[in-house]
């Protein structure tokens, strides 16, 4: 049998299609194929390892692979058959692969990861892992593929941060990268976690819970917020926040219409609430007082505490904590703190455990206990709201901020 003689460039350029397709053959099972259309295709015959059955390949079209580039994978076709591999079977695992770390880039899980997240957590929390991720992750690891992450990769991101000394920063990013992983590992596209002892690595964010004061320097506090120059719209919500025990934006955002005058209750909706359950807060003469004082101020604005430049907008969540600071408290009571110093005293008093923790919309057990257990206690936290402002009154001083709108309700209601 005749040895077939090599193509040459020349050969091939000066080619022309016809009626029918031309095959040209370069020895090995390397074939260049030219259609009637005029491309110039080229593939290689081979028996596959198994059953040794032919096969083709396709290998690129001429001239962008040229003759020495088909020769070239001819030959690496040839280095795969010789280890028992079908070399077309190869390469479409490794371009499955390829397309898979194309896909699978750590920007892409994050995205499909965060659509996930959507369901699970609140709006304003998506939107700081978001924030975190899109600031201080993604411009370091987001175009690489997810199982090229590795532990001093992602520790070299994140180690500017710490430097800064954005701690808290580093702890959240920590945090999600974990959770991230975690998703990429329960989905099969890495094997397994590589980040999941980061954390370790990083300073420690000491945690400092809003500080209060004890139950026995109350009188002083409500003195610093009598003699105040903050506006009254605030000191009052000082006064809402104390007695209510709510958080800074539940308390700073609640509307009148939220006022449920036939059962002296404050439905706060589920929406704002950080247990996204509707939270009911009992109503006692004191906190009415409040509010009829509040009313006074805003008496053409849906909020009961009003912003100061605008009756239709309500007054900031920070606005509290600011005054607190600069009564002279700044470390030593927070507004989110007016509710530890709350349940400090119910403590110290021995009110029921469930009870005083429901007063400050808190889940009692675990998630068994809580599947269970749908009580809100409603009717105990009437009377432990009941004594809760009776107890503030009882340590409030004369000529006090506090005493000013109990009296003026009083006359009011006279």
């Amino acid at each position: 049998m005749a040895k077939t003689k090599p193509l040459t460039d020349t050969q091939i350029k000066q080619s022309k299609p016809a009626e029918k397709v031309i095959t040209l053959s370069d020895g090995g099972g390397l074939q260049l194929r030219i259609k009637p259309n005029g491309s110039k295709l080229w593939q290689l015959r081979f028996n596959k390892p198994i059953d040794k059955k032919p096969a083709l390949m396709g290998l690129g079209a001429y001239p962008s692979v040229t003759l020495v580039q088909a020769r070239k994978l001819r030959e690496s076709a040839k280095e795969l058959l010789v280890q028992g591999i079908n070399p077309k079977k190869h390469r479409d695992e490794q371009n499955l692969k390829k397309e898979l770390i194309h896909k699978n880039t750590f920007a892409c899980v994050v995205e499909s990861w965060l659509t996930l997240k959507e369901s699970e957590v609140k709006a304003s929390t998506l939107k700081t892992i978001n924030t975190t991720l899109t600031n201080h992750v993604l411009p370091h690891l987001g175009k690489l593929p997810i199982t090229a992450i590795t532990a001093p990769i992602a520790i070299k991101a994140l180690r500017p941060i710490e430097a800064k000394g954005n701690l808290e920063v580093v702890s959240r990013a920590c945090q999600y990268l974990n959770q991230i992983m975690r998703y990429a590992t329960n989905h099969g596209i890495v094997h397994s976690n590589p980040l999941a002892g980061i954390r370790e690595v990083f300073m420690s964010n000491k945690v400092i819970n809003n500080p209060h004061v004890s139950p026995e320097e109350l009188p002083q506090l409500l003195i610093a917020i009598a003699t105040s120059r903050s506006k009254k719209i605030i000191r009052n919500l000082i006064l809402w926040q104390l007695h209510t025990m709510t958080r800074p934006g539940e308390a700073a955002l609640a509307k009148w219409e939220e006022i449920d005058h036939d059962n002296n209750l404050w439905v706060i909706p589920a929406e704002r609430m950080k247990t996204a359950v509707e939270h009911k807060v009992p109503l006692t003469k004191q906190m009415l007082a409040i509010l009829r004082d509040c009313k006074l101020i805003a008496v053409f604005s849906p909020y009961i505490f009003p912003a100061d430049n605008d009756p239709n907008k309500h007054a900031s969540k920070a606005s509290a904590n600011m005054a607190l600071k600069r009564m002279g408290y700044q470390g030593k009571q927070t507004a989110h703190g007016l509710r530890g110093l709350a349940r400090t005293t119910l403590s110290d008093q021995g009110l029921a455990y469930e009870s005083s923790e429901a007063c400050l919309s808190h889940k009692v057990g675990n998630s068994v206990s809580q599947s269970y257990n749908h009580s809100t206690y409603l009717n105990q936290r009437i009377e432990i709201m009941a004594w809760w402002s009776g107890y503030i009154e009882k340590h409030s001083i004369a000529d006090g901020l506090y005493k000013e709108v109990i009296l003026k309700s009083a006359v009011d209601s006279a």
